[in-house]
């Protein structure tokens, strides 16, 4: 993989472009099962007519790979499909893998209700977390199930498609990327998420609010994205050579400022309702926009999610997501396999936003794709630690993914997500290791545990023991003193 760093303002290949189809792809898709991001990849490949090739779907949980083999070659057969793609669903990870071309990984090993032992018990200790899956207590915890996950489908990878490019959808989206390349640091590894891209959409929102012209599309919003998934930020943003900030300051004057909400306010809400006011309150603050949605960026600092009433965070315009949501949303996304499939509801194709496909042409030779992913640093931040993973954007081209410099981040910003940077890396260790103790070090530095020592050491034996089937056969409870 290409690893050199590119200026920020790269943004297109001298190389000559491929026109021709190209046949006999084959995806590996390792968590095949998943009702989410399976589902947005099997639309998007049945409207491309550049690419055809065959997605093999592994997960635990055979029935689940069955259920998107059959929507899978269903969709294929719809009017409109214009790609070429057989879906196959293998009872063994090694069919999918053996000479991949790509490997898409969106995993949940453990059922849901690990995730919700993980949003609970912290409630319990006064510790609220909107999401739970990057960062906080529960986030800590999720990646010490998924480190022994990642460093297995690594080696895989080593062995049976050392060349393919993995990308990665899973959570927590950092440590994912950084076990993988630990593992095996030849991967050709990337980490995408789509919350920069709702960054862009404001952006373009408030262009079409301002200026007299409709909304632009996101991807003509040209951003310098510097951080870590989930906390990343923007210094400078353009549409067609302007700079944005003087419309950023002109919303904060006039809409965000009036914005305010009483506790209950949003109870009919989606869980998943953004007002922004987090956003806002940190860019006013550190004079860097965030690019990531309220609920996450609630989880990285202490100051949104700790009041002793948990109503009141509605104030900040956000909601906090019920465990009880976790689990039974994992049923209710299943009606949209089922019900096209049954007759019950008309399918239709939709632009998915998601690029996936649009990487693939890049490193496949067609079209270069300027866009934000996660990648070991390599200086793209250049005051954030070597190796550690990092967001910023990236230039795909034939077979190469060149990070892009981002810069420094602001000393006080750089304070902020540092913290979190070094959790992240003593993680890693900790789970290479199988430290418990060393695991708890970085739980209890994290920003959210902000509870005397003993109800925090008390909490982390909560969680440890609450998902330890998952964790019992790679750390070491024996000689740990974290954990009774």
């Amino acid at each position: 993989m290409e690893s050199e760093i590119g200026s920020k303002t790269d943004g297109s290949a001298t190389a000559s472009k491929r026109s021709d189809q190209v046949e006999n792809i084959k995806i590996g898709y390792v968590g095949g099962g998943s009702r989410g991001w399976a589902y947005t990849l099997i639309n998007d490949l049945a409207q491309c007519p550049t690419i055809s090739g065959k997605v093999v779907l592994y997960d635990r949980v055979f029935d689940s790979a069955k259920r998107n083999e059959r929507f899978g070659n269903w969709v294929q057969e719809r009017e409109g499909a214009v790609g070429d793609w057989e879906y196959e669903a293998v009872e063994e990870r090694d069919r999918a893998l053996d000479g991949a071309d790509f490997v898409i990984l969106s995993t949940q090993d453990p059922p849901p209700e690990t995730m919700a032992h993980e949003i609970d018990i912290p409630a319990e200790y006064g510790i609220h977390q909107s999401v739970g899956d990057t960062v906080g207590p529960g986030g800590t915890v999720r990646a010490m199930r998924t480190i022994p996950v990642y460093r297995d489908i690594a080696a895989a990878v080593r062995e049976h498609c050392p060349d393919a490019w993995v990308v990665n959808y899973t959570n927590p989206m950092t440590v994912c990327v950084r076990t993988l390349y630990e593992e095996f640091p030849d991967i050709n590894a990337i980490g995408c998420c789509h919350e920069v891209f709702h960054t862009q959409e404001h952006l373009a929102e408030l262009v079409g609010k301002y200026r007299d012209t409709d909304q632009p599309s996101r991807k003509e919003i040209d951003a310098n994205v510097k951080g870590i998934n989930h906390f990343t930020w923007i210094d400078e943003a353009s549409w067609r050579g302007e700079d944005l900030h003087p419309l950023i300051e002109r919303h904060l004057e006039e809409e965000i400022r009036d914005r305010s909400f009483e506790p209950g306010s949003l109870d009919g809400e989606s869980y998943f309702v953004d007002n922004e006011l987090v956003t806002y309150e940190l860019y006013e603050r550190f004079g860097t926009f965030p690019a990531a949605g309220d609920r996450h960026l609630a989880e990285f600092v202490p100051w949104f999610l700790t009041p002793d009433d948990e109503t009141e965070i509605q104030r900040w315009g956000i909601r906090l997501t019920p465990s009880e949501y976790r689990i039974d949303r994992q049923e209710d996304a299943l009606s949209k396999f089922h019900d096209p499939m049954n007759g019950e509801e008309e399918f239709e194709f939709f632009d998915s936003g998601e690029e996936l496909v649009e990487i693939m042409h890049a490193l496949l030779g067609f079209e270069a794709l300027k866009t934000n992913l996660n990648l070991p640093n390599r200086g793209q931040v250049s005051n954030l630690p070597s190796n550690a993973v990092v967001e910023t954007n990236a230039l795909f081209t034939d077979d190469s993914v060149t990070p892009l410099a981002s810069g420094e981040l602001p000393a006080q910003v750089h304070n902020l997500v540092s913290t979190h940077v070094e959790n992240q890396e003593t993680l890693i260790e900790a789970g290479f290791s199988g430290d418990l103790d060393l695991a708890f070090r970085a739980f209890l530095n994290d920003p959210l545990v902000s509870i005397p020592m003993t109800e925090a050491r008390a909490m982390f034996d909560d969680l440890v023991n609450a998902v330890r089937p998952y964790l019992e056969d790679h750390w070491d409870f024996e000689n740990a003193s974290a954990v009774r």
